[in-house]
């Protein structure tokens, strides 16, 4: 039991610290259940037309609870806020990449040294 009532249920065990106060990296398997989980997350997303679900939280919290849960009980926090930012950046960069090409824009090759 925690100071403030007792703990998430299936809650992830905590990240293990190193000698150096480093933190050990979660496993092939533990970021496969992540990626599962942040995908059926993002598909709910996706099907309830929510693309941004810090600024829609209580519209995804609604429609999507489930799936979040899973997603945050199966990656670490920070890994979580930066799916969600990411999503909403590659989201504005396809509708930039959109806008630009029904504007006439065409793709450069960039030379490599």
């Amino acid at each position: 039991m925690s100071w403030f009532g007792s703990s998430k249920p299936n809650a992830p065990e905590a990240p293990k610290a190193t000698a150096d106060g480093g933190f050990i990296a979660p496993d092939r398997n533990k970021r496969a259940h992540c990626w599962e989980g942040r995908d059926a997350y993002f598909a709910c997303l996706d099907k309830n037309n929510i693309i941004d679900s810090v600024r829609e939280g209580e519209k995804a919290d609604k429609l999507c609870s489930q799936e979040s849960v899973k997603f945050e009980q199966n990656c670490a926090s920070s890994w979580v806020q930066y799916f969600k930012k990411r999503r909403v950046m590659e989201y504005q960069r396809d509708q930039t990449l959109k806008r630009l090409q029904g504007e006439g824009a065409s793709d450069i090759a960039v030379q490599q040294k």
